[in-house]
């Protein structure tokens, strides 16, 4: 029966995340609304703490089924610093998932709560947490000439003025692929399959971290554009020899010591329980019931009111 009930779990993998983590999206933002109402009249610093404690507790359930639940491997190489830090994580995008790599990383320096974004403009319609994300300090930017830096310097600085810890989230490429390519995507899609890149599961992330020192990178625009250009030619470099090293005791490991992370399931079984237990309990009532409908329903109009005017 136990093995039965295991290998059952085991082809739900990819359904039960969605339905745990999209389901509890009700409980998670009347929880943080309920919040953002008992704080107005309290120091910013004290909402923030609390705010910062909601979204790990949200994000560690993300990642309970991402590293936990799949069993994936997670092989870090280079510099990670232990300790809680201000920092500007700049990473290529290459999946939907970039996003949870990110907090992967931030999870084992005790700053998951800290993470934001800079994310793309349409993101903020996302039911719920479009407007969340921009209370949480994301920031939205739409891309080429309709860039709006002096609103992204603002509130960057606003940011910076009330001492908000930052974890800043940054995937300088933008987008992975322009769905108006067709030949474009036909081609890539028949090289990916012909070199075998297309599997239906990824056992193990490879992750390369470089930390630099914030006194290493320029600050003049042009000198940055350069700085950041060459940047992403190390990291083409070391993808390249990932994939396509000359010498099979090279290929698909980066250079240098490589450590096997594992995450505790006390970082995140909790998070999972709480979570998943507040939603539970709300459907079993239909006061319950009729709050979690109409927090889907109104928390959606509401928040896309919001980020109308303000985002």
């Amino acid at each position: 029966m136990l093995l039965s009930l295991v290998l059952h779990m085991y082809s739900m993998r990819y359904l039960l995340p969605s339905v745990v983590l999209l389901g509890s999206a009700p409980t998670y933002v009347l929880a943080w609304g309920v919040w953002r109402l008992l704080s107005a009249l309290l120091p910013a610093r004290i909402y923030q703490a609390v705010d910062d404690r909601l979204y790990w507790v949200y994000q560690s359930t993300v990642l309970f089924f991402f590293e936990n639940y799949t069993g994936v491997q997670i092989l870090l190489y280079g510099d990670l610093p232990k300790n809680k830090e201000n920092i500007i994580y700049l990473a290529n995008h290459q999946s939907t998932v970039d996003w949870v790599v990110a907090d992967i990383l931030a999870i084992r320096q005790n700053a998951l709560g800290h993470v934001r974004y800079v994310l793309k403009d349409r993101l903020k319609w996302l039911p719920l947490y479009g407007c969340y994300f921009s209370q949480h300090g994301g920031i939205y930017v739409k891309r080429s000439a309709k860039f709006n830096e002096r609103d992204m310097r603002r509130k960057l600085r606003s940011y910076v003025d009330a001492g908000t810890p930052m974890y800043l989230v940054i995937f300088p490429e933008g987008t992975r692929y322009n769905p108006g390519q067709t030949k474009l995507l036909s081609a890539s899609q028949t090289f990916a399959v012909q070199q075998e890149f297309l599997c239906k599961e990824c056992p193990t992330i490879h992750i390369h971290i470089a930390r630099i020192d914030k006194k290493d990178v320029p600050e003049e625009q042009e000198y940055m554009r350069r700085w950041l250009h060459e940047r992403f030619e190390i990291k083409d470099k070391l993808l390249i020899e990932f994939f396509d090293s000359p010498d099979p005791e090279r290929r698909n490991k980066f250079p240098g010591k490589c450590v096997h992370s594992k995450l505790s399931l006390k970082k995140t079984l909790p998070s999972l329980l709480i979570l998943s237990g507040l939603t539970a309990g709300m459907l079993t009532t239909e006061a319950g019931r009729k709050l979690y409908v109409n927090t889907w329903l109104y928390g959606t109009l509401l928040g896309c009111l919001w980020v109308t005017i303000r985002a």
